[in-house]
């Protein structure tokens, strides 16, 4: 029986951010649903533990075997939340271990408050969708949301990828999380993969990356 695939959008994101790799995956005969996190959005809310429980959610109401894909942020509440599940991809994603945040994995101080909202990248063209056709980069940059500070800060209290089987995919294009950064992330799983792709290979290569997915999948 072939596993679902249940996505996970990283921040500023919403689910219809990996609708042409769920195509891709549709073409292979695999099903795919992504998950909306609660932390972004028209009415952004919480924090992490609302963004893991929407996994969870998600996750719940499905039967058979499951992949994880998790993207950048949403590494973050797919390690806190996933669990019973066949694998779980890193896409080049943070991988936290417990106790630990976004924030402190750049080893960076806690702000003052977590309120608020964090502030969409100066230039996503360039940070996030540089190798995308421009029409496509515009329609990418149109479609970001809201996304609040809240989960960045929160610390993880358990860490899937200790009991979950995990890969991690490095995009070596990256201009949002550079190579050597995932790289010391992807330590954490069982196995590396590469593609040579910006930080949204979902919207830049969606045919290449649903046939990795296929491998990891296959194999796992």
């Amino acid at each position: 029986m072939r596993p679902t695939f249940v996505l996970i959008p990283g921040a500023w994101h919403l689910p219809s951010s990996w609708d042409l790799l769920r195509g891709e995956l549709d073409a292979l005969g695999y099903a795919s649903i992504a998950v909306k996190l609660a932390t972004n959005g028209t009415d952004p809310r919480g924090g992490l533990q609302e963004d893991a429980a929407a996994i969870r959610a998600t996750i719940n109401k499905l039967s058979g075997p499951i992949v994880v894909v998790a993207h950048s942020y949403g590494g973050i509440p797919a390690s806190e939340a996933v669990e019973n599940v066949q694998h779980l991809v890193y896409l080049t994603a943070y991988v936290p271990d417990a106790n630990e945040s976004m924030v402190s994995l750049h080893g960076a101080p806690e702000p003052d408050s977590s309120e608020g909202l964090f502030h969409i990248p100066r230039d996503p063209r360039e940070q996030l969708y540089h190798d995308l056709p421009e029409e496509m980069r515009e329609r990418a940059v149109s479609l970001m949301v809201d996304q609040r500070l809240q989960p960045f800060v929160d610390r993880t209290t358990r860490a899937a990828w200790r009991t979950v089987p995990t890969s991690y995919i490095i995009t070596d294009d990256d201009h949002s999380l550079p190579a050597e950064f995932q790289e010391r992330m992807a330590t954490r799983t069982g196995a590396t993969y590469h593609l040579p792709t910006s930080h949204s290979p979902m919207l830049s290569s969606p045919t290449d990356l649903a046939v990795l997915l296929d491998k990891i999948a296959s194999e796992n």
